[in-house]
């Protein structure tokens, strides 16, 4: 007997790529093709263990990694066709993969528009050789645009790029650059992310050494101030911390974890959180391939959420986006106005300048969003 079941969105992670970049410290591992086969059946046979308990209907699929497209098209299809079959017939389905550019043939385009996949996105980085040499990035500038017109002749119309800046030798120019570049594809949804150097990866290493020096704190506040007036003006309105996108363009996937609504999360190091528990599952694609096969869960760690930590991550979590806390709907969830159980972090960085509240919500301000993990640090 199943029974209906709440969460909405589903998150796919996919480990394989080509080469690993060196600031990336997601799981990933080089592409094995002997091992991709044995993996899209450990992925569709742990959807297949959530099915088996709850009635599924999802809205929003997210295919992540790693590089999803970099899959032998049978496999790829596979994969997509197996997760497509437990989406929600009645509503619109948001269907994303993730891609790097070059990795988009028209073989591969023709399985993504088959499994019904409408949005792409694409990781551009930066439009400039010599950044796409630091981060250790394969493909050429000119491939961006190449690949989504790949998609778009599929078909596939939404189109979302990221972009990275603070990389080491990059320019205010050589961004506003990047950012031109981008805006001239006409995407729908435009990521900025700044470089972080994360711990046990290369370029942490290369750092460390001195190798490679970091962009100097204020210029990488220029740079964030830069996509912030450059975006809208172009008709993508700042959203979340690092998100841009068209009227009606926002990522409703990426929502969901803002508002902190449940989601299953499928396949090695994928995080979920169902039943106020939110787990991850083993890091290892060959332990996790093991796991499912012998009929074990796949979880390495997970945490019952006490409610007041369920409270406390719903308001870090929407922090980040420009619309904030909204306070009535934060306070029928959790019975307690955010004002009151965030009362000192919502004095002092109101005082600062750095919050707006006001009847309707608590949201960062300009200057809030160039300290923004600082702010929202003080409300987890």
């Amino acid at each position: 007997m199943t029974t209906p079941y709440s969460c909405r969105a589903l998150y796919v992670h996919v480990p394989f790529c080509r080469t690993l970049c060196g600031y990336c410290d997601f799981y990933s591992e080089v592409l094995r093709t002997e091992a991709v086969g044995p993996l899209v059946d450990a992925l569709l046979r742990e959807l297949d263990g959530y099915a088996a308990r709850r009635t599924l209907a999802f809205d929003t699929i997210y295919v992540g990694g790693g590089t999803p497209t970099v899959l032998p098209p049978g496999q790829l299809g596979r994969l997509l066709g197996g997760v497509r079959a437990y989406a929600d017939a009645g509503e619109q389905l948001e269907f994303t993969v993730e891609a790097n550019p070059a990795t988009v043939t028209d073989e591969v385009a023709g399985v993504l528009a088959g499994a019904g996949v409408n949005r792409v996105s694409l990781g551009a980085q930066s439009f400039e050789p010599a950044e796409l040499r630091v981060l250790e990035r394969r493909h050429r500038p000119e491939q961006v645009g190449e690949t989504v017109a790949i998609c778009q002749r599929f078909g596939i119309q939404r189109i979302s790029l990221d972009l990275i800046f603070g990389i080491p030798g990059q320019t205010l120019a050589s961004w506003r650059r990047s950012l031109e570049a981008a805006l001239a594809l006409r995407p729908e949804h435009v990521s900025t992310y700044g470089l972080t150097y994360e711990a046990e990866t290369p370029l942490r290493r290369q750092r460390d050494a001195g190798v490679v020096t970091p962009v100097d704190p204020d210029l990488e506040a220029d740079m964030y101030e830069l996509a912030l007036d450059m975006m809208p003006a172009a008709g993508l309105a700042h959203y979340e911390v690092s998100n841009f996108a068209r009227a009606g363009a926002e990522c409703r996937h990426n929502l969901r974890y803002w508002h902190n609504e449940p989601y299953v999360g499928l396949g090695p190091a994928a995080a979920g959180f169902v039943d106020e528990v939110r787990y991850k599952n083993v890091a290892d694609t060959a332990a996790y391939v093991q796991a499912i096969a012998a009929g074990r869960s796949p979880w390495g760690e997970h945490e019952q959420l006490p409610p007041e930590r369920r409270a406390r991550e719903t308001a870090m979590l929407e922090l980040r986006l420009a619309s904030g806390i909204d306070r009535g709907r934060f306070t029928e969830r959790y019975g307690v106005d955010p004002t009151r159980l965030f009362a000192e972090a919502v004095e002092r960085h109101g005082a600062a300048g750095l919050l707006s509240v006001d009847a309707d919500g608590i949201r960062l301000t300009r200057a809030g969003f160039l300290v923004a993990d600082t702010v929202i640090a003080d409300f987890l």
